[in-house]
């Protein structure tokens, strides 16, 4: 299994060497040079199996040699023993045709804790075969830091850094990045939104001599072995309700583009995916793009869905890779003309491609408040924001086809967004046990201004310390 780049200039890798190294060298993604795909009897087998049986059956094929099928299946064991339901991703009827599938149950209670705990563990099996040590970076909008620092706190061999925007994440989601002790684990509060964070994570991947010089290694959802991670639950879900013998849609609460493209990776692999709905909240560009063909930056306004406050989506440039027939040389252009004019328009093709896949649809924050209100009343669920965001776009798109069972992901537990849960219900919602401490906990955090060589001098001093 080989590796390649979204802007086809970067060398070509195994599964290992593309984990290790996130962000290809050309500024473009890795994505698989060739897609596997599971027959009918296949997936029909994966029917009553545990997650972490169609965990290995889903993402064994796309390992190569790094992990034999016995490693792999350890690793799989030891990254979801702590969840805190024993089916890991349950689903729950929300009403005729319409369930919640929820990935909230991990030990940061958020979806990224599928791809984040296995991926730690693949580092942690990689890194003692070769000695190596790497210096890990990633950009949050909420939820992958927490979800990055609690897979990689108190190793050996790694140093992590994750940047997330000041003042723009939620209290529970910032004490879960700033309370950890471990001395190998960094948080940095930059002035300035997601998308400034995600710029200079990128822009220090793009200068190959601090790259190689402190041995980067990225975790955001660039890094290709997350979005494998976030490939299973699809497939879970999909069998749960009668996949392949029917077809099957997905709306995705959608930011960065990963955990939506982890749903095209799951049709491509032979998934029956009738629909995947790109669920936005007033930061819609994605869903401007649906409609208009054209990607152009706004600005970013901040909403009670702080996770999907985004504009840079950086995983649809893997979705802009299939929709221009993994033409390397046309999605570069498209990335060069977003750089320097904020916006790119899209051909009638690349459009077709995008439209036969994916549907769309915007929410307000009324709208998003409503949802949180009606879905508690109606049905008992008390859902997070983002989770909100996917629910009301969802109900209007199952509307529209009766017939294929919709699945809106859950992605974030209520209690990581209090403030705006009780705004729409008038219920506070309780963290688990196990983190009932955590506004008790000494806070440990470095502010930082948007400034590419400030954050450099800062890592380096603390991985010489």
């Amino acid at each position: 299994m080989s590796y390649i780049s979204t802007r086809g200039a970067a060398p070509e890798l195994d599964f290992e060497a593309t984990m290790l190294t996130g962000l290809a060298r050309d500024g473009g993604l890795y994505v698989p040079r060739a897609v596997p795909v599971m027959t009918h009897d296949q997936i029909a087998a994966l029917a009553g199996k545990s997650y972490e049986d169609v965990a290995l059956a889903v993402m064994h094929p796309f390992i190569g040699e790094a992990f034999s099928q016995t490693a792999f299946r350890e690793l799989i064991a030891r990254a979801y023993a702590d969840f805190g339901h024993p089916a890991r991703a349950p689903l729950k009827q929300l009403a005729p045709g319409h369930f919640l599938l929820e990935l909230f149950h991990g030990p940061t209670l958020a979806f990224k804790d599928f791809a984040m705990q296995l991926i730690g563990q693949m580092f942690q099996a990689a890194l003692a075969r070769s000695g190596q040590r790497v210096t890990i970076v990633g950009a949050t909008s909420g939820d992958t830091g927490s979800a990055a620092i609690e897979a990689f706190r108190g190793l050996a061999n790694v140093d992590v850094f994750i940047l997330f925007p000041h003042g723009r994440v939620s209290d529970v989601q910032r004490r879960q990045m700033t309370t950890p002790s471990e001395a190998n684990v960094h948080a940095l509060a930059v002035d300035g939104d997601f998308d400034t964070c995600q710029a200079l994570v990128k822009a220090m991947f793009n200068d190959h001599a601090f790259r190689d010089e402190v041995a980067l290694a990225g975790v955001n959802s660039i890094n290709w072995a997350r979005v494998l991670a976030q490939v299973v639950y699809f497939f879970f879900a999909g069998v749960a309700l009668g996949a392949p013998h029917r077809k099957v849609s997905f709306t995705v609460p959608t930011g960065n583009f990963g955990d939506i493209f982890a749903g095209f990776i799951a049709r491509e692999m032979g998934l029956p995916i009738a629909r995947l709905v790109i669920a936005t909240n007033r930061n819609d560009i994605l869903h401007r793009c649906m409609e208009t063909a054209t990607y152009e930056r706004q600005g970013v306004a901040p909403t009670i869905s702080p996770s999907m406050d985004i504009e840079v989506s950086s995983n649809f440039e893997r979705a802009l890779f299939w929709a221009h027939g993994q033409d390397g040389a046309a999605v570069a252009a498209l990335m060069g003309e977003l750089a320097q004019g904020g916006a790119f328009h899209l051909s009638e093709n690349a459009m077709a491609h995008l439209r036969g896949v994916y549907a769309s649809g915007r929410c307000d924050e009324a709208q998003t408040a409503a949802a949180i209100a009606a879905t508690l009343a109606e049905t008992g669920e008390l859902l997070c924001p983002h989770s909100a965001v996917g629910v009301h776009v969802a109900e209007t798109h199952l509307a529209r086809d009766p017939a294929t069972p919709m699945v809106t992901l859950a992605t974030a537990h209520p209690a990581k967004f209090p403030d705006a849960v009780e705004a729409a219900t008038g219920q506070r919602p309780g963290l688990p046990p196990r983190m009932a401490d955590l506004f008790d906990r000494p806070e440990r955090m470095t502010r930082l201004p948007d400034d590419l060589a400030t954050l450099q001098a800062l890592i380096r001093e603390r991985i010489a310390a």
